[in-house]
């Protein structure tokens, strides 16, 4: 059985979250929390919430061990980019681009 669980509009980059997404890809869930856990990239917080909802998800709707699911998929991709404005020097202004990343986790039993 496969459960998963999806956080949308997570403002940071979706290259930096694929760093993250690819540390844990294929891993058992307990092990991947660990890892998460002392990571130094900002972006594995977000990946560590997203993950600690698809456990829950799984504990909770599924009644599936925790100590038993694998993470098949991690995936974390681009959004939509908020666009603003700086103003700069004789009435120029410089683009902002504010990128937003979509970070997807399925989970599945070990034993299915």
């Amino acid at each position: 059985m496969r459960v998963s669980a999806t956080a949308k509009y997570l403002r940071g980059s979706t290259r930096k979250a694929n760093l993250v997404v690819r540390a844990i890809r294929g891993r058992r869930a307990e092990d991947a929390a660990t890892i998460l856990r002392f990571m130094p990239q900002g972006a594995a917080r977000d990946v560590a919430r997203v993950l600690a909802s698809a456990t829950a998800n799984a504990e909770n709707n599924h009644n599936l061990p925790a100590d038993s699911l694998i993470i098949v998929e991690a995936l974390a991709n681009e959004g939509p980019t908020m666009k603003r404005w700086k103003p700069r020097a004789q009435g120029r202004a410089f683009p902002i681009h504010k990128p937003m990343t979509h970070i997807t986790i399925v989970l599945e039993d070990r034993e299915a």
